[in-house]
């Protein structure tokens, strides 16, 4: 059996940290009422200097140094963006230029909060198919580019970021091996108005910006989190309590409690980073997984079960054995 297994996981963040205070500043909210609604405290804002290729590039310089691995032996990237630098190309070539592994594979994937996930699972199956060896998977933002800074409801919740991981394609026996072991991917569209942004290049013209209803976004991502999660384990006739870390979207810590409530999970499994950098959307799952990573929480041969929501509606799991 041939399986995507992670080798190396890297992220980058802008410079500039903006916590609640300095927001608050600007913004009509206090750090009070951001820390009780959202459990955010701060959120890095890229400056003009930076932009979703160049922290991509970052994180993608840290997996790969991290796995020990040249960049030239990268035959695929699959990047997961909202913000992309240019309408097109796909951000992920600039990538692909600025690391010099030119020839192989390399192309964007929209799916919002939940596009690291449908990365993933898209780069698992070209490796699992021999179409590519060795893969870089990328969630990358600068979301604070489609941000209304005059909405306080939606901009203190994102941030910018970018995470990475390398896949490599490896032969395993049976699942006890590392590797992704499964991932469920779902969209219902119906809920667009839900969670978008109000412009788009063959509708506005514009970019526009975020828009959010944030009650009904938190009912459906309990619901369909919690879903996906019994799926993905229903499939490897697993149970809960057998995940070593549960690896959320960082979107709201009252989302992450609740999804890991409904799985009966205890709290000090689940990897949370939202108050330190808030909503990266299709950076923060990676980057979340990243930091547990490097701080010594997931160890190699650890389940950790990935997870995300995002506007479309999107959303999917995937189970990992490190």
């Amino acid at each position: 059996m041939r399986r995507s297994v992670v080798i190396g996981t890297g992220s980058a963040l802008p410079a500039r940290a903006v916590s609640n205070a300095e927001l608050a500043e600007k913004v009509d909210t206090t750090d009070e009422w951001i820390v009780e609604r959202t459990g955010i405290r701060n959120r890095y804002i890229a400056d003009d200097s930076e932009t979703t290729s160049s922290l991509a590039t970052g994180a993608a310089r840290a997996a790969l140094a991290a796995a020990g691995v040249e960049a030239g032996s990268i035959d695929l990237i699959v990047l997961a963006t909202a913000t992309p630098d240019q309408t097109f190309p796909a951000t992920a070539t600039l990538v692909q230029a600025a690391l010099g592994c030119q020839g192989g594979i390399a192309f964007d994937v929209a799916a919002v909060c939940s596009g690291f996930l449908y990365a993933l699972g898209v780069a698992d199956s070209m490796l699992r198919t021999g179409m590519a060896r060795r893969a870089l998977v990328i969630g990358a933002e600068t979301f604070s580019r489609i941000l209304d800074w005059e909405d306080r409801t939606t901009c203190v919740l994102f941030g910018d970021g970018a995470g990475a991981i390398v896949l490599e394609a490896q032969e395993s026996d049976d699942r006890t091996g590392r590797g992704v072991l499964a991932t469920r991917l779902h969209a219902d569209g119906n809920h667009n108005q839900l969670l978008y942004v109000d412009g788009g290049v063959s509708t506005t013209g514009t970019v526009g910006k975020v828009r959010m209803k944030g009650k009904e976004v938190f009912k459906h991502a309990v619901t369909n989190l919690s879903s996906v999660l019994g799926e993905v384990l229903g499939e490897l006739d697993m149970t809960a309590d057998q995940i070593d870390w549960l690896v959320p979207h960082q979107a709201n810590a009252r989302i992450l409690d609740a999804t890991a409530r409904k799985l009966d999970m205890p709290a000090e499994k689940v990897v949370v980073t939202v108050d330190r950098h808030a909503n990266t959307s299709a950076a923060s799952v990676p980057l979340a997984l990243d930091t547990a990573v490097r701080d010594g929480r997931i160890k190699p041969g650890q389940l950790v079960m990935l997870e995300a929501m995002g506007g479309g509606f999107t959303w999917g799991a995937s189970l990992l054995r490190m």
